[in-house]
């Protein structure tokens, strides 16, 4: 690392340097308002720092940490029961629990870090890579060996940046792809989004609208979600148990916090069917992007009522209304996420295992870990 260039980390966002938010102005997850969340409501396995990297005395990065101890975990998903899911998860305890993450578990995309200009792309991840090298010697002084170090998520124009830095001798992987949803300038009303479907998707439209009768959505705020909290943290956790692989559960007072710091950025809206909720969805409003964040809904109502077809009919006429640019609809439901119209964007990260025996044959490794996916490609549009 070059001897101009200098990091520190951060155990509290409360210690973080006074300029830090001109840094991450284009990226709300790498605020300090964030990160404070992270700090107040963080999954209960996980551990966040954050890094600021300095060019002298000057300020001209900053990053986040998350380490994750899955040994805490009671499930890593229960959709799959079968052998190959018990072999997976005990492997996962012994050899995999601990992990560092240079990025955001919790989202999909590029989370990890930015860097000013003031600094070459080159040396910027070279001093990255550093900084993950002191966490592991952090934790290791903890008693908490890390067993598996990653980068997390990239877009496949900054892998040759990674190469060039010095990355070969870890295991480039590719996951589910970041469902992304562009919205053309010359829409301005949900009418039309619904104008450009085909015939096809345009029924689908109008079924998922008529089944919906009934279901009231309420646009909710902080008292509204303290009232209701245990019931959102119920319908939360039932979708996330039943997801194919987990490495964390939320914190009950994750939403609470959110709408504490954030305020109108972010967005909780209540769907409820005879004055009882029975599914939310939560939007967070990140520049000229609009970021999908969590869900959870009553699984007999979701089927009845299409219930999460509709959730994201409203996030997309929302964001339109608004005049948003962009749609992060994340990963998981890939093929729902395709036939409303998010095309797919290849993310690409980097790992390497502590153990040497272990890191080769890594590639095996995450590819049996790595829960695979088939799913189509669909395009609404006509």
């Amino acid at each position: 690392m070059n001897t101009n260039y200098s990091f520190q980390i951060y155990f509290s966002s409360e210690n973080l340097p006074s300029n830090w938010d001109v840094l991450a102005l284009n990226n709300i997850f790498l605020s300090k308002d964030y990160l404070k969340i992270l700090e107040k409501s963080a999954p209960e396995n996980m551990v966040c720092h954050f890094i600021g990297f300095f060019r002298d005395k000057e300020l001209v990065g900053i990053a986040l940490s998350q380490f994750l101890d899955l040994n805490k975990l009671e499930s890593f998903g229960e959709r799959d029961k079968c052998i190959k899911t018990s072999i997976r998860n005990s492997i996962f305890k012994n050899f995999c629990s601990h992990v560092l993450i240079l990025g955001n578990n919790m989202l999909t995309g590029q989370n990890a870090y930015v860097f000013s200009d003031r600094i070459d792309k080159n040396t910027a991840l070279l001093c990255l890579k550093t900084a993950s090298k002191k966490l592991e010697t952090i934790f290791k002084n903890k008693g908490q060996k890390v067993h598996i170090s990653t980068f997390k998520d990239f877009p496949q124009e900054e892998t040759a940046a990674f190469q060039k830095a010095g990355f070969q001798d870890y295991f480039q992987f590719s996951t589910q792809p970041n469902m992304i949803f562009d919205i053309p300038t010359h829409w301005k009303t949900e009418q039309d989004y619904i104008n450009a479907l085909s015939k096809k998707y345009r029924d689908q439209y109008k079924r998922a609208r008529k089944k919906a009768n009934g279901v009231v959505k309420i646009k909710m705020h902080l008292e509204d979600i303290i009232k209701h909290e245990d019931t959102i943290y119920d319908l939360y956790f039932h979708v996330a148990k039943n997801a194919h692989f987990n490495t964390f559960f939320l914190a009950k007072n994750h939403f609470r916090t959110l709408k504490e710091i954030l305020k109108d950025k972010f967005l909780f809206y209540g769907y409820f069917l005879d004055k009882k909720l029975v599914g939310f969805n939560t939007i967070i409003k990140n520049g000229e992007v609009m970021d999908t964040y969590f869900l959870g809904y009553d699984e007999s109502i979701q089927r009845e009522k299409m219930l999460y077809l509709n959730m994201l009919y409203d996030i997309i006429a929302y964001s339109i209304n608004k005049g948003f640019k962009e749609i992060v609809f994340a990963r998981t439901a890939l093929e729902i996420k395709s036939a409303v119209g998010a095309k797919p964007q290849e993310m690409f990260g980097y790992m390497k295992h502590s153990n040497i025996i272990l890191d080769t044959v890594i590639e095996k490794l995450f590819c049996y870990l790595e829960p695979e996916v088939v799913w189509q490609e669909r395009n609404p549009f006509k």
